[in-house]
C-alpha cells in the first residue's frame, strides 16, 4: 500500500527535522542514526518524542485538507467557499457530495499518509521502550505516556474521519486490513489511560508554560479520555470498551480539581484578531491596542503548536488551515489576507442572543465592521464562492498597518509580530490550534452528569455574556450542548457534537438549501440530509489506498 511506503520514507527516521518544530521541538540530529544504533538513551527517547510530535504537527501543517478544515465543512457552521474559479472539492466535503467533482477521488490522500506516519513514529518509540536505559521511572513514564497520547489522538481522528482504518499498533509496513472500530477505540482509550496514569502531574506545570507549552499532560490526557467517551457513547449508543461514564467524569473533574487551569477573564481574549484593535490618529498615524491572553493562557490544556518560516524552504509548517479561511484576496487590517474557505452560515450568526460577546469575539462581520464599505473590498467580494457576509474571526490570520520611508501607511500581513512580505503569509502562519480549553472541560463534566453541573454551565455562560447573571439556562443536556454550538464555534467540534447526537439529527440539522452569492452571481447551495445518513457522517477514504492495497481496503459508503 502506498501510504505504509510514505510511513517507511518518514518514519524510518522522525528524528532531528527541521520542520514541524516550535519551542521545545527545535532538536536536530548532530549525527547520522539509525534503528540499529539509536534508542539506547533517554536522549535518543526525547529526540524520537520530537518526531512525535512533528509527525502529529505535519497532519496540519502539511498540504492535506486538515482535520480542522473538514470539520468546519462538514458542520453547519460554514460551507466550503473559496473561489469562484477553484475547484469544487471543498464542496464535495461540505454536501457529501462526490458529484460535486467527481475527478476528486483522492480528497484526504495526503492526511491519510500524514496520519499513518505520525502513528509509525509513536509505534518506533513505543516498541523500542525496553532497550532504553531509563534514569528514572518519571522520565520514561512522560515520554512514553506523549506517544501513546499523540497515538490516540491521531487515531480518534481518523476513526471518526473514516472509522473503517488499518490498525497499526507496532511499526510494520504489512498491508492489514481494516479494524473494527472498537478495536481502534480499545486502543485510543489505553493510549489515554496510559497517558494519564504515567506522566506525572508536575511533568509540566502551567506555571512554566513558556517554556513547556505543547506538551501533552496527565490533564490533556484525561480530558481527551471524556471527549472520547462522549463521542463514541453517543455515536455508536452504547459505553465503549474499558471506558466507564463514571471514568469520564473522573478524569474531567480530576482536571478541575487541579486548579491549574482558568477561565480566561473576557472571551475575545483569548483570539489574537479578536483582541487587537487599530485606532486611527489625527496625524495620520496608527495606533494599536492588544488584549490578546497568549500562547498557552490559563484556559489552554492543550494546544497543537506551529512554527514560523520566512520562506518556501522545505520546512514550511505553519498552520495551513488559517490562511485557507482568510478574507479571500483582501488586507484588510486587522485580518490578513487569504483563500475565502469556510464562509459563515448565516443561521449560526442570527442565532446568537443579544449581549452574548462570543459573537463579535467568533465571525467577522464585514458590514458591521465597514469592510463591506471599503473601496477594495471588490477584491474579495467578485472571487467569492459562497460569499454570505461573514467569516471566521477565532483563527484569522493578522494585518496590521504600516508606515513606509515617505510616511504614507498601508496595510500589509503579520504573523504573529513579524510583518512579512507578499506571499509568505500562504506558509507562515502559526497561530496555536486550541484542542482542548477548560471551558470544554467544565462542559463536558457537566454533561457526563457532575454534581457540579450548574456551577461548570454558569461560568462558561457567565463570562460569554459579560458577568451579566441574568442570561443563565438550566444545565439539561439540551442547554450544555447549545451552550456548546457558541462557545466553541469554528473549534472544530460542532460536527462530531452533531454526529454523536444520532446521524438522523446531524442530517437535520446540516441539511440546508439556501441562495449565496459567488463572485456576485445568485448561487443556490443545497445539502441533501439523505448524503449524510448515507455516508453516516463519514469521510471518502483515498481511492489511490484502496486501488494499492489490492483490494484490502474497502471504500465506505455512499461514497
Amino acid at each position: 500500500m502506498k501510504f505504509k511506503l510514505n510511513i517507511l520514507a518518514l518514519g524510518l527516521f522522525s528524528l532531528g527535522l527541521a520542520s514541524c518544530t516550535d519551542s521545545f521541538l527545535d532538536v536536530e540530529s548532530k549525527t547520522e542514526s539509525s534503528t540499529g544504533n539509536y534508542y539506547k538513551t533517554e536522549s535518543d527517547a526525547y529526540r524520537a518524542l520530537v518526531g512525535c510530535y512533528d509527525g502529529w504537527q505535519c497532519t496540519t501543517s502539511s498540504e492535506g485538507v486538515g482535520f480542522y478544515l473538514a470539520s468546519e465543512m462538514m458542520a453547519d457552521e460554514c460551507y466550503g467557499a473559496t473561489g469562484v474559479a477553484d475547484g469544487r472539492n471543498y464542496q464535495v466535503i461540505d454536501r457529501f457530495d462526490q458529484a460535486q467533482s467527481s475527478s476528486d477521488l483522492n480528497l484526504y490522500e495526503t492526511d491519510w499518509k500524514n496520519y499513518y506516519a505520525a502513528v509509525y513514529r509513536c509505534n518506533e518509540l513505543i516498541s523500542r521502550a525496553d532497550g532504553i536505559n531509563w534514569t528514572s521511572e518519571a522520565t520514561k513514564g512522560t515520554y512514553l505516556g506523549e506517544a501513546h497520547a499523540i497515538r490516540a489522538l491521531c487515531y480518534f481522528d481518523m476513526v471518526r474521519l473514516w472509522e473503517n482504518i488499518p490498525l497499526l499498533d507496532t511499526p510494520t509496513t504489512d498491508n492489514i486490513a481494516q479494524a473494527a472500530p472498537d478495536e481502534v477505540y480499545r486502543l485510543i482509550i489505553s493510549d489515554l489511560k496510559y497517558a494519564a496514569e504515567n506522566i506525572p502531574a508536575n511533568a509540566y506545570p502551567k506555571a512554566q508554560a513558556a517554556s513547556n507549552d505543547g506538551h501533552i499532560t496527565k490533564y490533556a490526557a484525561e480530558a481527551l479520555l471524556a471527549r472520547v467517551y462522549l463521542f463514541y457513547s453517543g455515536y455508536y449508543g452504547k459505553e465503549p470498551a474499558d471506558l466507564t461514564k463514571a471514568e469520564a467524569l473522573a478524569a474531567v473533574e480530576d482536571v478541575i480539581a487541579s486548579e491549574e487551569f482558568d477561565l480566561v477573564k473576557e472571551f475575545k481574549n483569548l483570539w489574537p484578531a479578536a483582541s487587537v484593535t487599530w485606532t486611527a490618529n489625527a496625524d495620520g498615524s496608527y495606533t494599536k491596542t492588544d488584549t490578546y491572553a497568549g500562547r498557552g493562557n490559563v484556559e489552554t490544556v492543550l494546544a497543537q503548536k506551529f512554527n514560523y518560516t520566512s520562506d518556501y524552504n522545505g520546512n514550511a509548517d505553519g498552520n495551513r488551515w488559517q490562511v485557507m479561511i482568510a478574507p479571500r484576496n483582501l488586507i484588510t487590517v486587522p485580518y490578513g489576507q487569504g483563500w475565502g474557505a469556510c464562509t459563515v452560515s448565516p443561521k449560526l450568526v442570527n442565532s446568537y442572543q443579544s449581549g452574548d460577546t462570543r459573537a463579535a469575539a467568533s465571525i467577522i462581520d464585514y458590514t458591521s465592521e465597514g469592510i463591506a464599505d471599503r473601496d477594495n473590498f471588490s477584491l474579495l467580494y467578485n472571487d467569492q464562492r459562497e460569499y454570505t457576509g461573514y467569516g471566521i474571526k477565532k483563527y484569522a490570520p493578522l494585518a496590521i498597518w504600516q508606515q513606509a520611508d515617505d510616511g504614507t501607511w498601508s496595510e500589509v500581513n503579520e504573523v504573529m509580530g513579524k510583518e512579512i512580505g507578499a506571499g509568505e503569509y500562504q506558509i507562515s502562519q502559526y497561530q496555536d490550534f486550541v484542542v482542548v480549553r477548560y471551558s470544554d472541560v467544565l462542559l463536558m463534566a457537566a454533561e457526563l452528569g457532575s454534581p457540579n453541573a450548574q456551577a461548570y454551565l454558569d461560568a462558561v455562560r457567565d463570562r460569554a455574556f459579560g458577568g451579566d447573571t441574568g442570561k443563565r439556562v438550566t444545565a439539561t443536556k439540551e442547554n450544555i450542548l447549545k451552550e456548546r454550538m457558541y462557545e466553541f464555534a469554528f473549534e472544530g467540534l460542532r460536527y462530531w457534537d452533531l454526529l454523536r447526537q444520532g446521524v438522523d439529527v446531524a442530517a437535520a440539522e446540516i441539511a440546508e438549501t439556501r441562495t449565496l452569492l459567488s463572485g456576485g452571481v445568485e448561487d443556490v447551495v443545497t445539502i441533501q440530509g439523505s448524503k449524510i445518513t448515507a455516508t453516516r457522517g463519514l469521510c471518502q477514504i483515498p481511492y489511490n489506498q484502496i486501488n494499492l492495497s489490492n483490494g484490502v481496503l474497502k471504500q465506505n459508503a455512499g461514497w
